[in-house]
């Protein structure tokens, strides 16, 4: 069976939804027979015709007419997985021309059937931003973008609910499912203890940068905590200099591959985020800090609790601790964020996908 997969990007572009499609292809490749052309809307990512055997094609503009062309060229697969990131397709989040062109697709051929998988829903934001303002156009092309789906996937329970309502009951079952990680899920994890006291501050410039600027005083702290001998920084440059934070060593070692993220991460104790907790679902720097079996740490910036994940007992909030985080209670929040990791992890993932892809096709 072949499908196409539409996508934002893949690498070398950096690129979360991209990474997540492709690691996804490989699984569907390997488990299931699956193969996948990928369709790239965006006509300014650069890169290779083939990825690992994947063939890869890219929207020349952003046009239905263009979309059909690339959709009816390419041996006609009768099945398209959409990863859909609204920002992803149009500069403002409103791609009408993929909806449209979708739409299109869709209609020309009783044999023809649309998974998505929603990453994102649709923006909020004060009256000053221009997501306040175009939010309610976003949300009326999402649901018609969950009506036109014949199934539908997402990472998080509180996008389900969305989809489901926009949906006006034709989604009444919405897998909702964790990114897995993109940085692998080693074979061995090894106790903290067995591990060099090191904590790791991991994922793109401005959630790093944040770290730094807004939840320095929870870093130090943790780091005081659990005797962190070295602060690894990994990820684009954050436009940020120091070379120390209170006394232990920061080692800036900018993007690196994925084998060698993996060998750091499977080596250290703890790894720090600044991510809002309602989303932490669809984090996929979370997803490997709980691949790894690090102890997830970050700071409180809600009080709610979904998708199987609790404060405590799957993640640490440094700035919310009554007494000192030791290296066992650690232990215990680094095996639970594990287990709940692996309740979801890639190779579920590809058959929950796989069931979505085969059982989709409409009957003539």
């Amino acid at each position: 069976m072949q499908i196409i997969s539409i996508v934002s990007g893949l690498p070398p572009a950096i690129d979360g939804v991209g990474d997540y499609a492709l690691n996804l292809a490989r699984q569907l490749r390997k488990d299931f027979a699956i193969e996948t052309h990928f369709i790239i809307g965006n006509p300014k990512w650069v890169g290779a015709a083939e990825i690992e055997g994947f063939t890869v094609s890219k929207v020349g503009d952003r046009s239905v007419a263009n979309l059909l062309s690339l959709l009816n060229g390419n041996g006609q697969p009768s099945t398209i997985l959409l990863h859909y990131v609204c920002y992803g397709y149009a500069l403002r989040g409103c791609p009408f021309w993929l909806i449209n062109g979708l739409q299109q697709w869709r209609s020309g051929s009783s044999n023809r059937s649309l998974v998505t998988m929603f990453h994102e829903t649709y923006a909020f934001g004060p009256p000053w931003t221009s997501a306040f303002w175009l939010s309610q156009v976003q949300k009326n092309l999402l649901a018609r973008l969950a009506r036109l789906s014949d199934r539908s996937l997402t990472s998080k329970q509180g996008y389900g609910k969305i989809i489901r309502e926009l949906s006006l009951g034709k989604h009444t079952q919405i897998p909702a499912i964790p990114v897995f990680s993109t940085i692998g899920e080693p074979a061995q994890a090894p106790p903290l203890a067995e591990r060099a006291r090191r904590l790791v501050v991991f994922g793109a410039a401005p959630t790093r940068r944040r770290v730094y600027q807004r939840s320095l005083a929870a870093l130090k702290r943790t780091c005081q905590d659990l005797l962190i001998e070295e602060i690894v920084d990994i990820g684009p440059a954050t436009g940020l200099e120091f070379s120390e934070i209170d006394r232990v060593p920061v080692v800036v070692m900018g993007e690196k591959p994925v084998a060698e993220i993996s060998k750091i991460l499977s080596t250290s104790v703890a790894g720090f985020f600044n991510y809002d907790i309602d989303y932490l679902a669809k984090s996929t720097i979370f997803a490997a800090y709980c691949a790894h079996r690090l102890i997830p740490v970050g700071t409180s910036s809600s009080e709610l609790q979904e998708d199987g994940l609790q404060a405590g007992k799957h993640y640490c909030l440094a700035d919310r601790l009554t007494q000192s985080l030791s290296l066992a209670a650690g232990q215990a929040i680094a095996d639970n964020a594990y287990a709940w990791y692996h309740s979801h992890n890639l190779s579920i993932q590809a058959k929950v996908f796989a069931a979505q892809l085969t059982d989709s096709i409409p009957p003539l």
